[in-house]
């Protein structure tokens, strides 16, 4: 009779250690499994996919209630091995008792089950899903209790547990392609595209606009064959056009409407009426967010818009070409160099126009140059020296070193910048 007590004492252990398997890999599964997978699943008609999310929304509930069931059965399965071998070994039983069981509970019911999950956590957690909702269900009063006396003891420590920060998707995403990236798996052409997609949020026009002493505007006083000639040698298809100084702008020239015009009068440039095929300047604030000026473009059919301080200065001009460009590369066609104000010379440095972007920069050489206090090169190293340097005067910040090559009063034209190697 004692053999087979004991015999029925072994079999409620095992099935003891399969619960608690079944526990520990559950939760490992559903707190590994990327929701993105779930979804699509779901998307595809899974009914357990669906669960196996709903389940990783209330993760407080579903981590206690998996807690709550693993120590149930590791605690009862502890007191069963050790009133059994107390029939055996009498008093020393407990020594023995604590070796067996933590050993089988380390290696069946901890480590086993959840290498398993880790592996292939998406399949785990939609076999599990079913079984899980219900364990949630039964144990959702105990629970919440346990949340509840939870959240207090952290009080009285200051500790808000709802005030806990929460990572920003935008975030993990970002971590998951820099990783990808890392382990060879995402080529770089693409994380930049991702993570340029992720920037747009965090980016205004005044980051990616063309300067305004870079742009190419027509004066609308010069005889119309002179405009017309200067309009055909130039690599844009939009220019602004000004009167008087190149602050008033009074329209937005298009090269096919200029074309449209000379062709309606046969080639007689002197009827040519510039400012009237010309169309009217958009303005739009510097502090006006990237991708809200990209659904501006796409809303009103627009590809250009001049950019305003706050005090109506233009500062620049951005274009949809432009906001693609950040997202995609560089866009190039025939009139465009094959990369703008940057040269990759034969010893490794690189000569730098003061007017490239940081982010173009960082882009191009795969660097990671803050553009956080300045938007171009020349920029970025004014600030770092906290003064204008001259000509020949070099700077290390960053990991690169930055040698001023020419320099036009005030202004930084070229910089030669030479990547230094750490340890």
């Amino acid at each position: 009779m004692m053999d087979w007590d004991l015999w029925l004492t072994v079999g409620a252990i095992i099935v003891l250690l399969a619960m608690s398997a079944f526990f520990s890999g559950s939760e490992t599964a559903l707190t590994a499994a990327s929701r993105a997978r779930l979804m699509q699943f779901e998307k595809q008609g899974s009914r357990r996919a669906g669960t196996a999310s709903k389940l990783m929304e209330m993760r407080e509930r579903l981590i206690g209630a998996l807690l709550v069931g693993n120590n149930l059965v590791n605690i009862l399965s502890s007191a069963l091995a050790t009133q059994a071998l107390l029939q055996i070994f009498g008093d020393t039983a407990i020594v023995y008792a604590t070796f067996i069981m933590t050993a089988l509970v380390l290696v069946f019911s901890e480590v086993l089950p959840k290498t398993l999950a880790i592996l292939r956590p998406e399949a785990f957690a939609l076999v599990v899903a079913p079984v899980v909702r219900v364990i949630v269900i039964i144990f959702a009063p105990v629970t919440n209790l346990v949340n509840r006396i939870v959240a207090l003891i952290l009080r009285a420590f200051g500790v808000r547990a709802d005030m806990a920060s929460v990572q920003s998707a935008r975030e993990e995403i970002r971590g998951a392609v820099d990783l990808q990236h890392a382990d060879g798996a995402l080529h770089k052409s693409d994380r930049d595209r991702l993570g340029a997609i992720l920037d747009l949020a965090e980016l205004d026009v005044s980051d990616v606009m063309v300067h305004r002493t870079r742009i190419r505007m027509l004066d609308v006083a010069l005889p119309p064959a002179e405009l017309v000639a200067e309009a055909a040698a130039s690599p844009y298809t939009r220019m602004p056009l000004f009167e008087g100084e190149s602050d008033n702008i009074v329209g937005i020239l298009h090269a096919k409407d200029l074309l449209r015009a000379v062709q309606s009068l046969g080639g007689d440039m002197d009827k040519l009426n510039v400012r009237a095929i010309a169309k009217p300047p958009w303005y739009v604030p510097e502090s006006t967010m990237l991708h809200d000026q990209l659904n501006a473009f796409l809303k009103k059919k627009a590809h250009f818009a001049l950019v305003i301080d706050e005090y109506g200065e233009v500062m620049g001009l951005i274009t949809l070409e432009d906001i693609i460009e950040e997202i995609v590369g560089e866009i190039e066609d025939e009139y465009d160099n094959e990369v703008e104000g940057l040269r990759v010379e034969p010893d490794g440095s690189v000569l730098v126009d003061g007017s490239v972007s940081i982010r173009d920069l960082n882009r191009a050489l795969d660097w990671d140059l803050p553009d956080d206090e300045a938007t171009t090169a020349a920029g970025l190293v004014i600030h770092e020296a906290q003064m204008i340097p001259d000509v020949g005067q070099a700077f290390t910040f960053h990991g690169v070193k930055f040698e001023v090559a020419e320099r036009e009063r005030n202004r930084i034209t070229l910089l030669k910048a030479t990547r230094q190697e750490t340890e």
